[in-house]
């Protein structure tokens, strides 16, 4: 049996709030940094529940900035709407990731990531990270936003992986944490914010260092077949 790890992208394995905050600090300025990452937070989900989320991710960015200056009161200058969407190719990956998931293929796993992103933001993003996925489903292509479980459908669809061998990964309670136990998912949350975990989780950690030994710990090489699953 085949052993899979999905990961979120942005959070998890991309420094999210890091490039998002750096480019509104860089519009607004420094002090108002947590005030406005905290509005971005609020305003991102609303937009992409919106009816059909037929939005691509670009278009998901652009409006959520227009939906901060307006809320704050503050001016975005009109070469300048489309900030957020350009800077995220730049956006880093964080120090320990590529470490973390060399290993985890190192020891068998097969890596996929679950995006609420664009295809070419993706393939921006899997160039920083520098370790080859084998699969990956992304919003822009799926019409679909996690915490909706449409990524999860499509990826099983495409892999046929085993329930008894996929974890997941991610760092948002939101969008990867609730929807993982909903559908009876262990998941590994990266618990960067030091948050207080708002469903069961079966590991948590810190960052990704450490990621190849909980996986192993939750789906055992060989474990599962071995214990009759096919």
């Amino acid at each position: 049996m085949e052993r899979w790890a999905t990961f979120d992208c942005y959070g998890t394995l991309i420094d999210w709030d890091g490039g998002v905050g750096d480019e509104l600090a860089r519009l607004w300025g420094e002090d108002g940094r947590a005030r406005l990452l905290a509005r971005y937070h609020e305003v991102e989900p609303l937009i992409q529940a919106g009816p059909g989320n037929v939005l691509s991710y670009r278009q998901v960015l652009t409006e959520a900035l227009a939906r901060i200056a307006t809320a704050e009161g503050l001016v975005l200058p009109v070469a300048e709407t489309a900030a957020l969407a350009r800077s995220l190719p730049r956006w880093a990956a964080f120090a320990e990731v590529s470490a973390a998931l060399r290993e985890a293929r190192a020891r068998g796993w097969r890596l996929a990531i679950l995006s609420n992103t664009d295809r070419d933001y993706i393939e921006a993003s899997l160039v920083t990270i520098g370790v080859p996925f084998d699969e990956v489903i992304v919003a822009g292509e799926i019409g679909s936003y996690k915490p909706a479980p449409g990524h999860w459908q499509v990826f099983t669809g495409r892999t046929g992986a085993a329930p008894a061998g996929h974890v997941h990964v991610g760092a948002s309670l939101f969008h990867d944490a609730e929807p993982a136990a909903a559908l009876g998912l262990p998941m590994v949350w990266i618990n960067r914010l030091a948050e207080r975990a708002t469903v069961p989780v079966a590991r948590e950690l810190p960052t990704l260092a450490g990621l190849a030994d909980a996986l192993d710990a939750l789906v055992p090489a060989g474990g599962a077949a071995a214990a009759g699953v096919p």
